[in-house]
């Protein structure tokens, strides 16, 4: 089989505000609008997947949840509603989408080999959760690619932050050596916020941009920090600073979808292009492209044949987590000092 690769990563924020701003036919409630500069970033984001022309859109979201392991969503069609527990007056949403079943497996199947206690989820009647529903509506709204669910397994904050990203690494490598054996061409989405502090009273009027600002200087600087860094391709400096970053901003890169992004790209030390930034309730979400055809390391649609040239192989220079010493056991979910607290799941 032609070997597969992965052609871009997307940073895809998942505030169930854009959704509803836009006012598509899958949401109930209705807005006049908001949060424009983020939609519009959006847009840009459906053009870049135009043209890359993938086969399959992989996302890992933080709020599909699983205490003990990485699951993967293992059933061909997923119909259903999904509703926002903390938002369901902006979010309730109703949803139709295809599952590329067979590449989720072989990620599981690696990710087990990696030591990571790994699993499908198989049951027909299923409700996908709002974070991978926001971030691929707003990706490719025309629902007409499949798609590969990885949910978030808390790991960072059962175990240490560093603790947590190694498995997020091991991960990332599973997902990259899956795509590559699946002859797939595919778009990972990291879907998550950075700033992750957020105000706790909502405006009257939910889309009432007037009332939008960061939350605070400080995160607003230490978001505008890691944008200046992925902007310029300091990349080795954001992995570095990601854990001060989390503990600091309550960033929701915590979960590992981002860790899982980079280290299923083979952490290219490249820029990555700002598409938008904006505040959702105080909460800083930036939306980012990576485009590795841009950077000759994934081939171009013009040039792909139904596989990846060998000159792809991209070197993979992993940021020095502390890996675990030995396979992830159900046992380790229980270590550490518990969930984190503070400002509610967005």
């Amino acid at each position: 089989m032609p070997k597969g690769e992965i052609v871009a990563g997307f940073i895809a924020p998942h505030p169930p505000h854009l959704v509803y701003g836009e006012n598509p036919p899958q949401n109930e409630p209705r807005s006049q609008g908001g949060w424009e500069q983020l939609r519009w970033g959006y847009e840009k984001v459906r053009e870049a997947i135009d043209e890359l022309k993938p086969d399959v859109l992989l996302v890992h979201s933080p709020h599909w949840n699983t205490q003990l392991g990485h699951h993967f969503l293992g059933v061909p069609h997923l119909t259903g509603k999904s509703v926002d527990p903390i938002f369901p007056n902006l979010f309730r949403y109703t949803y139709d989408l295809k599952v590329d079943t067979e590449l989720a497996q072989l990620a599981c199947k690696y990710a087990r080999e990696e030591g990571l206690v790994s699993k499908m989820m198989t049951n027909p009647k299923f409700r996908v959760d709002y974070g991978t529903i926001t971030s691929l509506h707003l990706a490719r709204p025309q629902w007409d690619l499949p798609v590969v669910g990885l949910s978030a397994n808390n790991s960072p904050y059962y175990l240490t932050t560093e603790e947590g990203f190694a498995e997020m690494d091991l991960l990332g490598k599973a997902t990259r050596r899956a795509i590559e054996d699946s002859g797939r061409r595919a778009i990972v989405l990291c879907s998550a916020t950075m700033s992750h502090r957020h105000f706790q009273e909502e405006p009257a009027t939910p889309e009432d941009m007037s009332c939008e600002h960061p939350y605070s200087m400080e995160m607003y600087q230490w978001d505008m920090k890691l944008i200046h860094l992925m902007r310029t391709g300091q990349m080795a400096e954001v992995h570095r600073l990601l854990p001060e970053f989390v503990d600091i901003a309550f960033a929701e890169f915590k979960a590992g979808s981002f860790t899982w992004m980079c280290s299923a790209m083979g952490y290219p030390e490249l820029p990555g292009e700002l598409l938008a930034f904006g505040n959702v309730i105080g909460t800083g979400n930036a939306i980012f492209k990576w485009d590795l055809t841009k950077h000759g390391l994934a081939t171009p649609a013009s040039q792909w044949q139904g596989g990846a040239r060998s000159a792809h192989d991209a070197p993979a220079a992993a940021p020095s987590w502390q890996a675990p010493s030995s396979p992830a056991t159900s046992d380790a979910f229980f270590r550490g000092d518990g969930p984190a607290v503070g400002a509610r799941a967005l």
